[in-house]
């Protein structure tokens, strides 16, 4: 990568969220974590990712709802949003892309290395 992308990783389930962190970071990008979706709506706004991997079941505001109020935003709307979750039914997948979600990742069907090439090609 020629530039340093700066992205925020939005996920409650701390192992995890340290995992997707630790891989982001070894691949060159700066990364921004937050552990709900209300102090990831606050992270976004006072910081400006060039993406963002949202899960969607979190405590305080779910990922449908962090998605719908980036979307809305102007300033924020631009910015590719990857749900990463565990969600895998359908009508989930559906209403998360209905909603403006750049691309649909459920975590068991993806490697760490995976999900940071699905994030590279949104960023090209």
């Amino acid at each position: 990568m020629d530039k340093k992308y700066r992205i925020a990783i939005i996920e409650d389930e701390p192992f995890l969220a340290t995992m997707y962190v630790t891989k982001f970071e070894l691949e060159g990008f700066e990364v921004l974590r937050a552990s709900d979706g209300t102090e990831g709506l606050e992270l976004i706004k006072n910081n400006r990712p060039d993406l963002i991997l949202l899960d969607i079941v979190m405590p305080k505001m779910d990922g449908f709802e962090v998605l719908t109020l980036l979307k809305k935003d102007a300033e924020t709307a631009k910015i590719p949003v990857i749900l990463l979750t565990n969600l895998g039914q359908r009508t989930d997948i559906e209403k998360g892309m209905a909603l403006g979600a750049a691309d649909y990742i459920i975590k068991a069907n993806y490697t760490p290395a995976q999900v940071v090439a699905k994030a590279k090609e949104h960023l090209k």
